[in-house]
């Protein structure tokens, strides 16, 4: 099973920019989006009935903002938008399909940038996640998580770690948080399989950064331990145009 993960930054956008060839292309068995910046009465009929992907979506309360969309081949046995608290799910940031053998969870974690009750925010996200999937683990131990995290975890994961120290999205609280998911019984999948620099999946527009590589690694697939021998491949699509994120994807026999 192939699935795939890509912040779009705004999904209407990616249309316009070839999302449907790329659909056409990668032919995943499910894709998760991210940063949809739509409703999903926004989108044209054509685009919601093309292909043999079900498609489900959820959005912000604030018009053109957040949003998340799952694509997948598999029906899933239920579908769960959000994470059950108001302060989060009114972003719209996180949807769940759970399946048979095994729970996605399709999230656009927070940016905590902007200021710094948004960093709060991020962090009050992040630690009401984990606590979410420590009940949650009691009725399906086996999790895939993907999405825009808005961090880097570890130096090789950004070009410039030194002059992002103090940056929101490579901060020590940040960066202790993936540790935390890690030691709570999750593998970054991508670093299963390759240890090397220079792999990012965003790249800041304003300074033409994908030019010269000048990214962030902070686009991730992260699987429970009970299905890391199950992962085949994990991979970064850098070649894929159409937005200041690539996708990702992992191969899993499940």
């Amino acid at each position: 099973m192939k699935i795939l993960s890509w912040n779009v930054n705004g999904i209407r956008a990616a249309i316009k920019k070839g999302f449907l060839d790329f659909l056409d292309k990668e032919n995943p068995d499910i894709l998760c989006v991210q940063e949809t910046k739509a409703r999903e009465e926004q989108l044209t009929k054509k685009f919601l009935t093309y292909g043999d992907w079900k498609k489900y979506f959820v959005s912000a309360e604030k018009k053109g903002y957040s949003g998340v969309a799952t694509f997948t081949k598999i029906k899933p046995k239920n579908v769960l938008k959000g994470l059950g608290n108001e302060m989060f799910d009114s972003e719209g940031r996180t949807l769940i399909t759970e399946y048979d053998n095994f729970s996605l969870f399709n999230i656009y974690f927070p940016n905590g940038k902007a200021r710094e009750e948004r960093l709060q925010y991020k962090m009050d996200f992040y630690y009401y996640l984990l606590e979410f999937l420590e009940d949650y683990k009691k009725k399906q131990p086996n999790i895939i998580i993907c999405g825009d995290v808005n961090t880097a975890h570890k130096e090789i994961d950004l070009a410039r770690p030194k002059e992002n120290e103090n940056t929101s999205g490579f901060l020590p609280i940040e960066r202790e948080w993936i540790d935390k998911l890690l030691e709570s019984g999750f593998v970054d999948t991508f670093r299963m399989f390759n240890k090397e620099p220079g792999n990012y999946t965003w790249w800041d527009y304003k300074t033409r950064a994908r030019e010269r590589n000048v990214g962030w690694r902070i686009d991730y697939f992260f699987v429970s331990t009970s299905l890391k021998e199950k992962v085949k491949d994990a991979f970064i699509l850098s070649e894929i145009m159409g937005s200041d994120h690539c996708p990702i994807g992992i191969e899993i026999d499940i």
